[in-house]
């Protein structure tokens, strides 16, 4: 059994990694509480591990290899923990905690370091659905991944909060485009950049700032759909994890509308709620979820991109 220093370090990494996601799960009972923070904790370790990916004056070749064998320790440990083995680095012993607890598969896990590996190769991505490909690995699979440590194991559920970790994921794209530009990072189609007449080299440039956002208004609608089908996944949580997930719902897409509706200006600043606004929405989010659950869920929308099964 885990002792308290490892839901202190998972607490700790939470509130210093995500403050939007923070607030909501202070509504969590405290067993799923302590799962979501303890996944979270894997989550956010190797995220950090690869974004680490430059020491001195390494080359870039060299950077590049250090990174890729980085990523196969996280792959190693990964399994390890699967395997029962003990874990002497709080993540993984972490990981292995909700992992064995909950039933997460060694798939979801590898997939979520998938696209990890997607960065380290500094994939490109031609269209929408490439960047879809790319959400899912870093946010969809988490979404499943919450989902089971709620207790869902019905693949329709699943499908809602994979959507919803890929309108997540949209949202931070959007809100860290000129961020990731400044480490070589560009996960907007090239496309769309195209069709804004910008280009991978001069998209981040100060004067191509009213295209730009032309281009994250985009990725903003594109968004939306998967906000609203996530919308009725909440129809079979248990109601405070359903309360919960409202609540970051409702503070990751108020970012998109916020990054939206600066224009050109979103990356002047970083794009966020306030506490009051984050308030708001948490005592708002019972009625989305009573809504919710009295509401005959409609089929997913064909049209939205299909998760790999």
């Amino acid at each position: 059994m885990s002792q308290p220093p490892l839901l202190d370090h998972a607490t700790q990494t939470m509130a210093n990694g995500s403050k939007s996601f923070a607030t909501a799960a202070k509504l969590f009972d405290p067993a799923t509480r302590r799962s979501v923070l303890m996944l979270y904790t894997w989550c956010r370790h190797c995220d950090d591990v690869i974004d680490d990916q430059t020491h001195g004056f390494a080359s870039e070749a060299a950077a590049q290899e250090e990174a890729t064998q980085r990523l196969a320790r996280l792959r190693k440990l990964t399994l390890a923990a699967f395997e029962g083995a003990e874990m002497q680095d709080p993540a993984f012993a972490a990981f292995q905690e909700v992992a064995l607890t909950h039933g997460i598969t060694p798939r979801m896990a590898l997939d979520h370091l998938d696209g990890f590996a997607m960065d380290v190769a500094q994939a490109r991505y031609v269209t929408f659905e490439d960047t879809l490909r790319y959400c899912y690995h870093v946010a969809g699979v988490v979404g499943l991944m919450m989902a089971r440590v709620m207790g869902v194991r019905d693949e329709r559920v699943l499908d809602r909060a994979c959507d919803l970790g890929l309108a997540f994921q949209l949202t931070n794209i959007a809100r860290d485009i000129i961020d990731d530009a400044a480490i070589d990072r560009c996960y907007l189609p090239a496309e769309w950049l195209r069709d804004a007449g910008l280009t991978p080299e001069n998209y981040a440039a100060r004067e191509n700032r009213a295209a730009l956002a032309r281009v994250a208004e985009r990725l903003i609608d594109a968004a939306e759909p998967y906000y609203i089908s996530s919308q009725a996944g909440l129809h079979d949580l248990p109601p405070r994890c359903a309360w919960a997930i409202a609540t970051a719902r409702s503070v990751y897409r108020e970012i998109g509308i916020k990054v939206k509706a600066a224009g050109g200006s979103a990356w002047d600043r970083r794009q966020h709620t306030s506490k009051g606004e984050k308030i708001a929405m948490l005592m708002a989010a019972p009625g989305q979820v009573i809504r919710a659950k009295t509401t005959r869920v409609a089929p997913r929308p064909a049209a939205l991109w299909q998760r790999p099964v």
